[in-house]
Order: C-alpha cells, then structure tokens, then sequence
C-alpha cells in the first residue's frame, strides 16, 4: 500500500489511452511475425489456438483486473505480490517483471530496425549491412528506436500517451487494411473455404506447438495495470481496459489469420503450407507479408510499414511499463530509492526511465534476444502464477475492507484455474525450450543473492530498523521469537523456555515501538531506553533457567512488518505468540514463514518445567515421589500441521508433568490417519488414544470433538491450526469450541508450501494403491 508521504504520480490517461497501451503491448510486431509460423504449426486450427490462449489469459486477467482496481499503484503485480505473499516473493516477482519488460522492449526495438531496414533496402536506400564496415545498421536503428522513446518517457505521460494513441491507430489502420484486403478477395474467390479443407493438419500436437509459440502475444495486458498511478478513476477505467484490449487483441489476431488464408490461392501447395514456410522468401516469421502481396497492392510494403508502426507501438508501451515497476521497486527500497524520484517539471520517475532505456539499449545492441524472448515467455508465466496466489491471499488478508471495481467471479475456483494454466504452459516450454528455464533460474537466483545482501537489508533498514539488540553473542540453530506485549510480558515466556531447553535452542523476544504513518520513524528512538527496561524481569526469568536470549527492539509504522521483517531477518524457526492476537491479525497469520504455536488461555498456571526438588532420589529408598501429572489432550487428524502438533506435545511430554491422551480426528468416510492406525504402538506407550470421525458440518464437526475432548477433563489441550479441513482460526463453530475448554489450548501452525502437503499426501495414496 502507498504511504501518505511519497511523491504520487499524477492522474492524466484515459480509458483510451490505456486500451491503447494494451492493444499496442499485444499486438507490437507479433502479429505480422507470430502469425507464419503459427499457421505453419497448425494451419487453419490456428484460429483455435488464438481463442484457447485467449481464454487461458481471461482466467489471469481476470485477477489483474481485480487487483488493478482495488489497488491502483505503480508496479501491478509486483505491488500485489508483496501485499499477499512472504518474502522475499515481491523482489523476486519485481525483479522478473522488469526484465520481462526489459527484454519485450529490447524485442520490439530490434523487430522495428528489422523491419526498417528491410523497409530502405527495398526501395533501395541502404543496401551494406554494416555502417563503416563496423557497425550493424539494424542495431544502430534498434538503439536509436530505445533512445528516441526513452526521451518520450522522460517528457510526461500525457506525451507519452497521446504518441502512443497515435501509433497504435496508424498500427490498427494498416492492419484493417490487410483485413479487408483478405475479405475482398476471398469475395472474389467463392470458393476460398477449399483452404480450409485440411483444417487441423499438424493434429492436435501441432495445435498444441502453435498455441505455446504464440501464448507470449497475450501478455500485454500486465502493462495496463502499470498505469494505476496515473488513469483516471482507475477503479473503473483498469478492468474496462483489461477486457477491452484483449478482446479486440484476440479478434485481431483471428481475423488476421483466417484472411491470410482463405485470401490466397498459391499454385502447387495448400495456402497454409505456403504462409507457414514462408512463400518464396523461405522464412516463416514472413509468411503474412508473403501472403499480403496476393491481398493488396504494395502489400509487402504495407506489412514492413506496419512491423515499424507496431514495433513502435510495443516499445512505448514497454518502455513506459519497465520503468514502473523499477520506479515502485525503488519506492520500496527494494531497488535504490533514488529509482523512486520523480522529474520536479515533467512528473515523470526519470532515473527508472533512463535505467530502464539503458539496458533496453543495451541488450538491443549486444545480447541474442531470441533466447532470451523466451525466457521472458516464462518468467512472466511465474509472475501471473504468483498474481493468481497474491489475488487468493488479498482476498484472505483484507477481506471486504478494499473497495474493488471488479471482483473475479467463482473465486477462487478461477484464480486456481489460471494457476494451473500457467504453470502447465510454464512446463510446456521446459520441455520444449530447456535454454529459456535456464536463463530463468539464472536471473531469479541473481536476483535473490541480490536481495539477501543488499535490498533486504535496505527495506528493513527504512520500514522497521533495530534501534537495540542485546543478549547472547553465540546464536543458537534453534531460534524461538516470542512479540513481546507490554500487558502480559512473561505468559507466554515459559512455553519458549520449554521449547528451547529441549530443541537446545534460544529465545527471542521482540518489542515494536509503533508510531503513526504520518511521523518519521526517527520520533520512536526516544523509547528506545523504556523498551530495554521493560526486558529485565524476562531477562532475569531466562538467566535463571540458563536459556540462551536475545532482545530486539524496532520501530516502525506497522508491527506486523516489524514481526515478518524480523522472522526473515533472525531466521527464527519457531513463532510463539497469543491466539486471539494472531487471529485478528490476518496479515501476520497469512504471510508468516515459520512454524507458530499461539497459546489461547485467559487464566495460564500450568507449570511446564520439572519439579527439581520432588524428583530428587531418595539416596536410602532409591523412591522418586509421584509427580501429580496433569491431562494433556492431544488432538491429531493427519493434516498438515499434524508434525508440529506430536513436536509440540514432544516438547511439552518431557517436563514430565503430563499424561498424554491422543484424540484421533477423520472426516467421515476417509482413511484413518497414521497415527490411529498404531493403536497398539500407542498403548505400549501408556497414551491413552479414542478415536472419532467427522461430519461435513462445521457446527456438529465442533460439539463432537468438543465432547471428546472434554471427555479427558483437560488441563491443557495441544492441535493444529485445522482439524478435518475446518480452520479453527476463522470458522465460527471451532472457534466457539475454544472457548468452552476451560484450560489452555496449543495451537500449532506448520508452515510448508502451499499445497505440497495435499500433493504428498495424494502421492503416497497412490504408492499405497
């Protein structure tokens, strides 16, 4: 989210002028390059493959139209990402966006100079390849292209649009006139269905070929939400352009398809097969300017003119995109601040511009962009994957508290979908283009050295720095995180002084001093001195029972930051923290990435340590006095965070204060999960087990297990963050469960990929099968 105190872009696009950057971000020079070789691929079925790849985007766009109208900023899908998902997810995302756009500008760039100077050698302008017998001259044009349009950049948003409106109708106009150059002639040929006699003649692998070759042109719409910072009514005007564009992008390409086919009639070979190996030139990416000499007069001509306009057209809208996610990754010091100035006059983020026009230069000048476009296919695949987890995760955090222009339908059935789609394609090109996953996996692991040693630091640094630390010099592997609340502070200090004695492990203990948006954090550093005091009655409580510790203090504007920065920052392993804090806290119960226990108990006097002094052997009777042990339930179905809750009950056993009842839970109509297939195991043990079975009610789910725990009379009660699919941290019936157990409840969080435990899970059943 935006703070009060930085620099805002200002409000000058249109709903046009966004469509516009859209349509011109799709179309660029693919359609007059992608177009051959996909109908090489696929013939006349290339028309389905436009559609196919048309609704497999809708399922992503859809979520960028959500997000895009609830949270207009600079940055799109990097923005949202660092909204819903843990670190470091937004660099990572931020870092593959921008050289996704980088390369797609640095694309156009040199499709425009391959198309100009195709251009000039025809009409006998240039004819040596090389200036001064030194230089290419395609990638002088290439660079000057970069350079002509960062200058446009720098000079202002409404230049920036009114140019690129411009462009783009100059780019629809000529492709209109190829479109109805294909429908005159196939009205003067009646018999041009024939071409489509042989309609899918590759089969459905080559369908399949032609649909992951041209997937990468339906892209585009990620730079519409580039613009949220400055369209006007955005809420409105982002969805509208979304489907605007590539509806008429889809169209386009479909309609430019089917006339290149049925509009030609070329002697010996089906039309088809002459566009996609490319007609007399031998080269499919020019089999649409093979097939526009038999549409119009000057048709090559007409098609080249088109490529430069189209080029054009890709690079503004590229060159504006890039250097909004490097402005709002500046803006978040995930990249250098200084990325995040903006121009005094032309309001513009002139060093993101410049930065981006760079490399844009650059790579069109030096590097082998064929491989390279590629990779960008991928990594923007990633990047939609992560928008459609952000979308799930936003919806999980905010609720109804975001005001949304357009909200996804079926949710989250689409973005689950679209997921799917995207990692599927994703895998496709694996397979079919190894090179392109390497590059990727290359960058991303540059990116991630990056942000470990400096962007993260430097994030830290700016929104909750450390203003103490003191405790124990040696670290432990082991590292508890307890937030310290000022009302309370030693209720929870004796579960982490359990956990750490038997993980051999230390405590941390964070204090956030919080101060308002619209006050510098430096205002904080005056509490730095209370905050140390408040430390040393826990102090004292750990040195007495020889734990290792250590004490931070933050300042920030928002201690949930404060938490997940320090998680990531100490490499905590274990997060112990009060329930109800925690489930009112859906940012931190969403994106933590460690392993938590939150302690619901009003009224804690159970004692965790060992009673030193009862236990003592009597030298003459060698006796050890019984211990009066309390009930300790421990409730176990299977799920995800099952490994955590028989650690925690580990932990806890130990103390050798309690007796250990197992309550073994199962949706009705499943296997029995496998701990209560070891029943006998159990009972060796002395663990009292009962076994119950589920619902599908949430309601009557709640009152059986209630019932059987309360059969134990507890003292302390130990499960997961959910039980048979209910969440106890937001469904009602569970939650009203806690609080008809009079005794403390444990309940442990795992923390894994999402999905990866349904996916071992499914994995096992069929190696059990």
């Amino acid at each position: 989210m935006g703070h009060p105190h930085q620099h805002q872009l200002v409000r000058s696009l249109s709903l046009l002028d966004i469509i516009m950057v859209g349509i011109a971000a799709m179309i660029a020079g693919a359609i007059f390059i992608l177009i051959g070789p996909g109908i090489g691929l696929a013939g006349g079925a290339v028309i389905i493959a436009f559609a196919i790849n048309g609704i497999i985007t809708l399922f992503t766009a859809m979520s960028y139209a959500e997000l895009g109208s609830a949270m207009p900023e600079a940055g799109g899908g990097y923005l949202w990402v660092r909204e819903g998902l843990p670190r470091p997810n937004a660099f990572i995302s931020g870092w593959m966006a921008w050289l996704a756009h980088t390369i797609a500008g640095s694309l156009y760039a040199v499709g425009f100079a391959s198309f100009l100077f195709g251009l000039l050698k025809m009409v006998n302008v240039v004819d040596n390849p090389l200036l001064f017998g030194l230089f290419p001259i395609e990638k002088l044009f290439a660079v000057a292209c970069v350079a002509g349009f960062t200058y446009i950049n720098f000079k202002g948003t409404s230049e920036t649009g009114k140019t690129g409106n411009v462009v783009t109708f100059i780019q629809l106009g000529t492709i209109g006139a190829l479109i109805v150059g294909g429908f005159w002639s196939m009205y003067l040929h009646p018999n041009w269905s024939s071409n489509f006699a042989d309609f899918i003649p590759m089969g459905i692998g080559g369908l399949v070929a032609a649909m992951g070759l041209t997937f990468i042109a339906f892209e585009g719409y990620e730079v519409i939400v580039q613009t949220g910072e400055e369209v006007k009514n955005p809420k409105k005007n982002i969805p509208r352009a979304i489907f605007i564009s590539l509806g008429l992008v889809v169209t386009l390409y479909s309609l430019v398809a089917f006339v290149s086919i049925a509009g030609i009639f070329p002697e010996g070979k089906p039309a088809w097969q002459f566009i996609g190996e490319g007609g007399t030139s031998g080269k499919p990416e020019l089999g649409i300017m093979e097939a526009a000499k038999s549409l119009l007069p000057y048709g090559a001509f007409i098609v080249l003119a088109g490529g430069i306009v189209s080029s054009i057209a890709g690079l503004n809208a590229t060159t504006f995109s890039s250097a909004r996610v490097a402005f709002a990754m500046g803006r978040h010091y995930n990249l250098p601040h200084k990325l995040s100035s903006i121009h005094p006059v032309n309001k513009t983020p002139h060093i993101a511009i410049g930065l981006s026009g760079i490399i844009m230069a650059f790579m069109s000048y030096a590097l082998p962009l064929a491989d390279l476009a590629v990779a960008a296919g991928v990594i923007f695949l990633l990047l939609f994957t992560q928008v459609n987890i952000a979308v799930i995760s936003i919806r999980r955090i905010y609720g109804d508290k975001m005001s949304y222009g357009f909200k996804t339908p079926l949710f989250p059935a689409i973005q689950i979908t679209g997921i799917f789609l995207n990692i599927g394609l994703a895998l496709y090109l694996l397979v079919t283009q190894p090179l392109s996953w390497g590059i990727t996996i290359l960058w991303i692991l540059v990116g991630f050295v990056i942000y470990r040693m400096y962007t993260f630091k430097q994030e830290i640094q700016h929104y909750a720095p450390i203003v103490t630390s003191e405790g124990d010099l040696k670290r432990q592997d082991y590292r508890i995180l307890i937030p310290y609340t000022p009302e309370n502070p030693d209720r929870l200090i004796k579960y982490a002084i359990r956990i750490a004695k038997e993980t051999a492990g230390e405590v941390n203990i964070l204090r956030v001093i919080t101060v308002p948006h619209q006050t510098p954090l430096s205002a904080g550093v005056a509490f730095a001195d209370t905050a140390k005091r408040s430390f040393e009655p826990l102090e004292k409580i750990l040195d007495r029972e020889s734990v290792p510790n250590h004490y931070l203090v933050r300042v920030s504007h928002d201690t949930t930051e404060a938490i997940l920065a320090t998680i990531e920052e100490q490499k905590i392993d274990l997060l112990v923290t009060d329930f109800e804090t925690l489930r009112h806290d859906k940012k931190l119960l969403t994106l933590t990435t460690c392993k938590v226990l939150a302690i619901n108990a009003e009224d804690d006097a159970l004692q965790l340590e060992p009673d030193h002094e009862r236990i003592d052997i009597d030298l003459k009777s060698r006796a050890i006095p019984a211990i009066d042990k309390k009930n300790m339930v421990v409730v176990y179905d299977g799920g995800e965070h099952s490994e955590l809750v028989l650690k925690a009950t580990s932990w806890l056993e130990h103390s050798g204060r309690f007796k250990v009842s197992l309550l073994s839970i199962s949706k009705g109509g499943g296997e029995k999960n496998s701990v209560a297939m070891q029943e006998d195991f159990l009972n060796q043990l002395g663990v009292q087990l009962k076994e119950t079975q589920l619902t599908e009610s949430s309601s009557r789910s709640a009152d059986i297990v209630l019932s059987a725990i309360s059969s134990f009379q507890p003292d302390l009660v130990v499960m997961g963050a959910t039980l048979g699919g209910f969440s106890v941290f937001n469904n009602p019936d569970f939650l009203a469960l806690l609080d008809q157990l009079n005794c403390p409840v444990i309940i442990a969080r795992g923390f894994t990929i999402p999905g990866m435990h349904r996916a071992k899970s499914l994995l096992m059943r069929v190696l059990r099968k």
